[in-house]
């Protein structure tokens, strides 16, 4: 789970990057001289970060990484679309892993009987 949503988030941040070189270009050859393109790059880019983040709590608490990365993945497909479709996938089964995982529970060690 830590490692599927490092590397969806790693490829979402280059996702987001190459997305807002998009945006610069439409921005560049459009009238008015802006581009919605790169606002959602930028979202897509701090939803990046979220699942790095989610990653990084896999191990704690599953259940909160997990959902903070299946939020990441959605919100990152609704952002920049096709580009995040490989980061999307990749959090998104790591968000459902969080998600539906059971946390094992430690059992206190028994004492052996006294002969």
């Amino acid at each position: 789970m830590f490692a599927m949503g490092l590397v969806g988030g790693i490829f979402g941040i280059i996702a987001a990057i190459v997305a807002m070189m998009i945006g610069g270009l439409d921005a560049a050859f459009s009238d008015t001289g802006t581009s919605e393109i790169s606002g959602l790059a930028i979202s897509a880019l701090l939803f990046s970060i979220l699942g790095i983040i989610g990653a990084a709590f896999s191990k704690s608490k599953p259940k909160l990484a997990g959902w903070l990365m299946l939020i990441s993945a959605i919100a990152g497909v609704i952002s920049i679309s096709m580009f995040y479709i490989l980061s999307g996938v990749l959090l998104a089964v790591a968000g459902f892993m969080g998600i539906f995982s059971k946390k094992k529970i430690k059992e206190a060690p028994t004492a052996a009987p006294l002969p």
